[in-house]
């Protein structure tokens, strides 16, 4: 997620993933009863009205991804609007290639839908209008799969990697892949909170545009500490399977560059 500010329902996309991650902690029975005045957020008026009746809700469903996208693909995909959330997908904890989108203003929505049919990589991508209950009913049954534990539908491409990881050269350098945009550099150290860190030690990567691209670097004290971290490896923060991989100083350095 993009933005750390506010969010209301009905108006400009703010605060999705704090609102996820109370779904969360209240578990799937949140589903089924409409989101009251608690999760509603005291926001400035946006610069568009509606007349006597409120916004929709900026969402839209994507279907025919490739199997090994991420939430940085579909940002790119959708280049020049503001990406609130991105969940994905699953069905017996495999990815669907379908994904729901939030995103800044319901204004975008109409932008969106013109990369209908567009390619993402070599497959075209169909682009659909949403409605805010289909995607919290999404993530609804996400979290019921989270709980019941599913401990690879969010990495579809771990598959191929899992035995590069185990042999590969730790030097106290580990990559982090699939980052809800909204966690900081807190949320992190919370995620290692077995290991001692300093912020200075954790390295959000930013995309061209300045914004959190879902990546991030952590140096830890020494190489036993971080091949102690990857039992971290496909473990929640938030409703996110973080992916974990041994990394070194120059692809760290290089990562953090290009979001300069």
């Amino acid at each position: 997620m993009f933005y750390r500010g506010k969010y209301t329902d009905g108006a400009d996309g703010r605060e999705m993933g704090a609102k996820r991650q109370r779904i969360i902690d209240q578990g799937p029975s949140f589903y089924g009863n409409s989101p009251g005045s608690s999760f509603m957020y005291t926001a400035p008026p946006p610069p568009y009205s509606y007349v006597s009746q409120p916004p929709p809700f900026p969402v839209v469903r994507l279907r025919g991804l490739p199997f090994d996208c991420t939430e940085t693909d579909v940002a790119e995909f959708f280049h020049g609007l503001d990406i609130v959330d991105v969940l994905f997908v699953h069905k017996n904890s495999k990815f669907t290639g379908e994904a729901f989108c939030v995103l800044g203003y319901p204004l975008q929505v109409d932008f969106a839908l013109q990369k209908n049919r567009q390619n993402m990589g070599r497959r075209y991508v169909e682009v659909f209008r949403s409605k805010r209950q289909e995607y919290y009913k999404a993530i609804a049954n996400e979290v019921a799969d989270a709980r019941v534990g599913s401990p690879r539908r969010n990495a579809p491409r771990a598959k191929s990697s899992d035995e590069g990881k185990e042999s590969a050269e730790h030097t106290g350098i580990l990559r982090l892949r699939g980052l809800p945009f909204s966690a900081g550099k807190d949320d992190i150290m919370e995620f290692f909170k077995d290991f001692v860190l300093s912020e200075d030690a954790v390295h959000i990567v930013l995309n061209s545009e300045g914004r959190p691209s879902g990546e991030a670097f952590v140096e830890f004290t020494n190489a036993e500490d971080s091949k102690a971290a990857m039992s971290k490896d496909r473990m929640t923060l938030g409703s996110r399977y973080i992916e974990l991989f041994p990394s070194f100083s120059e692809e760290m350095e290089e990562a953090i560059s290009r979001g300069r």
